[in-house]
């Protein structure tokens, strides 16, 4: 059996996957196996920030496997220690919890939220806004803090606790506020939602009501943060700080990673045995994690990708079947005429690894890509969209 024959017949389908096997990558190139190749504007959804194999990269975790390549939570780790100051020093957070996923971070915020209510207010004080449209992991909890219909479906019950407000909607928001509000939580960019960016305005508004009324702040980072919106975080574009912040994706460069990072005013809120994960603070993950930090976190490589973004939107605007395009640095939704699904699966024939957001096509490409390879891109979605018209 060859690869696919072997997948269908032993993975859970989980996935609706593309009729392509990977075999290698280097930068932002792809290859299948059998040989073709494909410019990757995917990233593996927001993960490879740094491309496929990146040397520096690579070295890092390499020689960290050939050292120790993990160990209990119950010693201590240099990898991780030296990563948590990074982020806390950038951020200006106090704290970090380290965990596998995006969702395992959400889960995490949801914890401390909720835990930091109960020790000052009571068990009561449970409840979590987040807004329609977002998207916050696959768990059961964070299935249930998923502002989306279509997940609350199949695996119930559902954790409780959960109320849904309309985006850029600060009524709304203070409609669903009462005595049991613990915290709010957004996505600044709703990435699976549609690459919907929020309002400054209802950002700030949001971050104001929490400050005067001790509900905590969290910001879902997961796919926004690590430069994906010019910014290391995509909140330094509202200037806001959030109580809570989650991180995962681009942070690790391709292998799992999730953070939950904190305030000062929580970082005592968890004790032992509050938390934990077995693989959490791996050292080689974080040891790839440190090395992507040490590259992107600098002003010229930000305001390259900010570049980069504004030089790709302007390319694709050009295009004929484009209706708009949702953009905050290399996060990018594309509005087209067609279905974004059956375009995609085109594109992907033609070497285009691209993937879609709801209704829309969406970009999320290796930080380092050049605007050749983006120019190279943009030519092949324009000649799929041709062929889709014939």
């Amino acid at each position: 059996m060859n690869t696919k024959e072997k997948d269908l017949k032993y993975i859970m389908h989980t996935y609706g996957r593309y009729d392509v096997a990977l075999k290698s990558g280097k930068g932002v190139t792809a290859f299948d196996e059998d040989g073709k190749r494909y410019i990757d504007v995917s990233s593996g959804i927001g993960v490879n920030s740094l491309g496929y194999c990146d040397d520096g990269w690579v070295k890092a975790i390499t020689e960290q496997a050939s050292a120790i390549q993990h160990m209990s939570n119950y010693f201590y780790s240099k990898q991780a220690s030296d990563l948590a100051e990074k982020l806390c020093t950038l951020t200006g957070l106090a704290k970090v919890c380290f965990g596998n996923s995006g969702a395992e971070a959400n889960e995490c915020a949801i914890k401390i939220a909720r835990k930091y209510s109960f020790d000052k207010y009571g068990a009561e004080r449970n409840e979590i806004i987040t807004l329609k449209n977002s998207f916050h992991g696959r768990t059961v909890t964070t299935l249930a803090a998923t502002g989306q219909e279509v997940f609350h479906n199949f695996f119930f019950p559902f954790t409780k606790g959960f109320k849904y407000a309309e985006p850029n909607d600060l009524d709304d928001v203070k409609n669903n506020i009462d005595e049991k509000t613990c915290a709010i939580m957004l996505e600044v960019v709703q990435g699976e939602g549609g690459v919907n960016i929020l309002d400054k305005d209802f950002v700030q508004s949001v971050a104001k009501i929490c400050a005067d009324n001790d509900i905590l702040l969290i910001i879902d980072e997961v796919q926004t943060g690590v430069g994906r919106t010019g910014k290391l975080f995509a909140h330094e574009h509202y200037d806001v700080k959030p109580d809570l912040m989650t991180v995962a994706k681009g942070l690790g460069g391709g292998l799992p990673i999730g953070v939950c990072l904190c305030g000062e005013k929580l970082k005592d809120v968890m004790s032992p045995s509050t938390h934990g994960t077995t693989f959490g603070a791996n050292p080689v993950v974080c040891a790839g994690a440190n090395y992507v930090l040490d590259t992107i976190a600098n002003e010229e490589f930000l305001n390259k990708v900010e570049e980069k973004g504004a030089f790709l939107e302007e390319k694709l605007l050009e295009l004929e079947g484009v209706k708009s395009v949702h953009r905050l640095g290399l996060m990018v939704g594309i509005e087209i005429d067609g279905d974004a699904h059956d375009i995609a699966a085109k594109c992907i024939q033609n070497g285009l690894l691209i993937i879609t957001a709801k209704n829309l096509l969406r970009m999320l490409p290796p930080l380092i890509i050049t605007k050749d390879e983006l120019c190279e891109a943009v030519n092949i979605l324009e000649k799929t969209l041709k062929e889709n018209e014939q």
